[in-house]
């Protein structure tokens, strides 16, 4: 247990139990909040349990950004040295060089281990709000391709934790087009919106995205994670600007 206490970042709230907790080697089968002393039964079935918190805590998601990183590094079969590199290029600019050292150490036990990756979904689906879940989803894109390409594997395994996380199909095509550029349809599906939409139902998708992945959306987990919320908003800043020049909008 000593060796993730050392790099979380505040105080674990629902990650302390459930199968993020199991993980981790915390206690199994309960969530307890530090602060009130509130236990939260859980339940590997169906995912219900008697109380939620009230908002993910930093350290809460932290230690699913760990877990997803290595069961994502580890869905093509191979854990590639340009997805380790990212993956220590990112630690480090958003935890500094002391905390990513310990995140990495923490990272290589964690890929040792056999990662129940639906249950550890559903448990993020059940106490994250959604702005952090997008963000995860972000992430686990953006490391799918550190080596240059999305590979099918990973897009699967990305699609079905997603889904598990009670995303919509919507929600992850947007994410996925950021990444994916299958078809020149991609700025459309990263807007949510459908070729044959018309100019004022683009920019009303627009308007609509821009509330939805709002960097203030995850404040709550502190200014290391304001900077990948930035890159995802830029990325539909960028597929509107695309749109817009296409149609000839102003």
């Amino acid at each position: 247990m000593a060796k993730y206490v050392k790099w979380l970042g505040g105080t674990l709230g629902w990650a302390f139990g459930g199968p993020i907790g199991a993980l981790l080697g915390f206690a199994l089968g309960t969530i307890y909040d530090n602060a009130s002393g509130d236990v939260v039964q859980w339940s590997e079935d169906d995912g219900s349990r008697e109380k939620v918190r009230p908002q993910t805590t930093r350290a809460d998601f932290e230690a699913s950004l760990l877990i997803l990183t290595a069961a994502v590094l580890k869905a093509d079969g191979a854990v590639k040295k340009s997805e380790l590199d990212f993956v220590k290029r990112f630690f480090v600019v958003q935890f500094g060089e002391k905390r990513a050292g310990e995140l990495l150490l923490s990272l290589r036990d964690m890929l040792q281990k056999e990662i129940e990756v639906a249950s550890v979904a559903r448990q993020i689906r059940s106490f994250m709000d959604q702005a952090s879940r997008l963000q995860l989803v972000h992430y686990m894109f953006q490391l799918a391709k550190a080596d240059g390409v999305v590979h099918s594997q990973e897009v699967e395994l990305i699609t079905q934790i997603a889904i598990n996380m009670g995303l919509s199909a919507a929600d992850i095509n947007s994410i996925k087009s950021m990444f994916v550029s299958e078809t020149k349809e991609s700025a459309y599906a990263i807007l949510e919106v459908e070729r044959t939409a018309t100019d004022d139902e683009v920019k009303k998708a627009y308007r609509k995205m821009a509330v939805k992945y709002h960097p203030d959306k995850v404040s709550h987990l502190g200014e290391e994670h304001l900077r990948m919320a930035n890159e995802k908003f830029q990325k539909l800043t960028e597929a509107y600007e695309q749109v817009k020049k296409e149609r000839g909008m102003k």
